[in-house]
């Protein structure tokens, strides 16, 4: 029927397979978003400080 080495190629099939699908699943569900937060974050942080920046001139104190 089969052979031991298509079992050992099916196997590794099934692993590298399930090895993706929790890849997938960790990516989309905490790198992705934690990656996207992050950036938001500090664009909001570098938006702050050059208003703050530009205040700051606007008044004559450094």
């Amino acid at each position: 029927m089969f052979e031991f080495d298509q079992y050992l190629g099916f196997l590794a099939f099934l692993g590298i397979l399930t090895l993706g699908f929790w890849l997938m699943i960790f990516l989309t569900a905490f790198a992705i978003p934690y990656w996207i937060t992050g950036v938001a974050l500090e664009k909001r942080k570098m938006k702050k400080e050059a208003k703050r920046k530009e205040l700051e001139e606007k008044n004559g104190t450094l």
